[in-house]
């Protein structure tokens, strides 16, 4: 059983943000900055299901769609081959598994209807190339992912700053000193507005040559 309640932590996670969530966390959660939303605004807050594709081969997201719990994103390696993994079907099969949102270190294409349906997409390319559908290296197991461990319900958070991958039983401490810092944060900018320097609040010194 997972240790926090999606519906609860989505809505917090979002408002906080990546970079205030990696910060808090202080374990290396954070993805590679190359994976990028490939539509403005796009934003996901949701548990991964991981799997592997073998390098320009998609069967293991076919297969992913059929075991992925209801709202879940989909955290693909592709070993970072850029091809078009991804476009208009498989987003349509997606959001009516139920699936929210897809982080993959290859490429994907049908951009546009992508955006126009709202599914939220961060990938490493954009490309026209196909696939084939031949092998799946792994649907649902734990795997390292561009710079984060990912398993199966890990809290996964992407916006335009970057992509974090919580584990699960660091989640509620994570929002929590989320939290904590991003209240910091508000009383250290309503200092700012009233006059105060960042060098007097965050008690910085400055070095003799330049005083």
């Amino acid at each position: 059983m997972s240790p926090y309640d999606i519906e609860t932590v989505a809505p917090r996670a979002k408002a906080l943000g990546s970079s205030t969530l990696y910060e808090a966390c202080g374990l290396p959660t954070a993805v590679d900055p190359a994976i990028r939303p490939v539509w403005r605004g796009a934003l996901i807050a949701a548990p991964a299901f991981p799997l592997a594709c073998a390098p320009g081969d998609n069967l293991a997201l076919h297969l992913a769609l059929e075991q992925a719990p209801r709202g879940s994103v989909l955290v693909v390696s592709t070993g970072n081959y850029i091809a078009g993994y991804w476009g208009e079907v498989l987003t349509v099969a997606a959001q009516a598994a139920g699936v929210v949102g897809l982080v993959i270190d290859g490429g994907v294409r049908d951009i546009q209807a992508i955006e126009q349906l709202g599914f939220a997409v961060f990938s490493r390319g954009v490309s026209v190339k196909g696939t084939v559908k031949a092998t799946a290296l792994s649907v649902g197991q734990p795997m390292f992912f561009n710079g984060a461990q990912v398993a199966a319900g890990d809290l996964v958070v992407a916006d335009a700053d970057g992509i974090v991958i919580i584990p699960q039983v660091e989640v509620p401490r994570t929002l929590a000193e989320g939290q904590a810092r991003f209240d910091k944060e508000a009383r250290m900018m309503a200092a700012l507005r009233e006059g105060r320097t960042t060098v007097e609040l965050l008690g910085l010194k400055r070095p003799e040559a330049i005083q």
